[in-house]
């Protein structure tokens, strides 16, 4: 798969990816008192966004022809 997050995006993508990391853990550890249900719906979602950022690919993005990269 060719590169198709640009560098904003990727820093976008670790930010939240991180957060909602955080997130989920402190639901874990009921620091946060959400639904329980919630922080492996978080947790998910912040690796698929870590995974995306680091890999620089994203593939919702293929598949609509997206990119936010410059090259």
């Amino acid at each position: 798969m060719n590169q198709n997050v640009g560098n904003a995006d990727r820093l976008a993508r670790f930010a939240l990816g991180a957060v909602l990391g955080l997130v989920s853990l402190a639901i874990l550890g009921g620091v946060i008192s959400l639904p329980m249900v919630l922080s492996p719906v978080l947790g998910v979602l912040s690796l698929v966004l870590l995974v995306t950022a680091t890999t620089s690919t994203c593939g919702l993005y293929s598949a609509l022809g997206l990119t936010s990269s410059s090259a």
